[in-house]
């Protein structure tokens, strides 16, 4: 398998790709320029919107446009007009935190966690935005709060907190959304980068971005092993989606930050966002219901 890189960006921090199904394109944003991009595959074209703030993730809505999980908490965007509606801020007492990766489950939740701009140790959380717009604490302790997925019988998800270098799972309570039973089911080996952003294919399988690792990793949570591994030609390889008409193409975005002038001379395409087919369908991005 081999990436393709689709769209030039050269972003800082591109991460959040999601696939809008209704009209053929990716969503996905560039966390420290507090942008937030459409990329159509149709054209090969790319826009964006500029939200004044940094953003961790989008998230399509049911009732139209977007959900963000931004620097100030979670927040509804409209493309059409460019307008900002915060709606929840669940640390306005931790400034120096920002919202970063996250998802909705099956029943429409916003799930998105919070970290420290500086990355201190264990000084964010996991979150959920019901469909009330209630917002709810599920985890603290959290250092780079990262991938979250669910398992197609609904019964289980998956979260990374990166530095951790592993993919846990809980018990999941999809009528109450809550908690339960967290255990490690897949640990990386030192040296492999740490994961990022993850998407979950029709089989239950995970394929999970490794940044300072070179790739995207796919890996089978029940079993602990891992099956195959995409090659990138950068080293910070952020989040991965499932798109295209068939969900049958892989959309994958990288970055620069923290790269030192040589770096970036020696990694031109970085903070790109690439596409690649695995041979593995995808399942739809669920909506915010709210």
């Amino acid at each position: 398998m081999k990436a393709e890189l689709v769209w030039d960006a050269q972003a800082a921090l591109a991460e959040g790709p999601v696939w809008d199904g209704s009209d053929h394109v990716l969503w996905w944003v560039e966390i420290l320029g507090g942008e937030v991009h459409r990329y159509d595959p149709g054209d090969g074209s790319d826009c964006h919107w500029t939200v004044g703030q940094m953003v961790g993730t989008a998230v399509l809505r049911a009732s139209g446009g977007l959900l963000l999980a931004a620097e100030h908490g979670f927040m509804a965007f409209d493309p059409g007009d460019g307008s900002l509606q915060p709606i929840c801020d669940p640390e306005p007492d931790r400034p120096q935190n920002r919202m970063n990766d996250g998802k909705c489950d099956p029943a429409g939740r916003f799930w998105a966690g919070s970290m420290s701009q500086q990355e201190r140790p264990e000084a964010g959380a996991l979150y959920s935005l019901d469909i009330d717009q209630r917002c709810r604490k599920h985890l603290h302790g959290v250092t780079v709060s990262n991938g979250i997925a669910w398992t197609q019988d609904q019964r289980t998800m998956y979260f990374v907190d990166s530095p951790t270098r592993r993919i846990d799972a809980f018990d999941f309570d999809v009528a109450e959304g809550m908690l339960a039973n967290r255990r490690t089911v897949f640990a990386f080996p030192a040296g492999v980068g740490n994961p990022d952003g993850m998407a979950i294919d029709v089989h239950d399988n995970l394929w999970v971005a490794m940044w300072g690792g070179w790739s995207v990793c796919a890996v089978d949570p029940r079993g602990g092993e891992m099956l195959s591994k995409i090659d990138f030609p950068c080293s910070n390889v952020t989040s991965c989606a499932f798109g295209g008409p068939d969900l049958q193409d892989l959309y994958i975005t990288t970055a620069r930050d923290r790269m030192e002038r040589s770096g970036v001379s020696d990694q031109p395409q970085a903070g790109g966002l690439f596409c690649v087919q695995p041979g593995v369908r995808g399942r739809p991005a669920e909506q915010y219901r709210g």
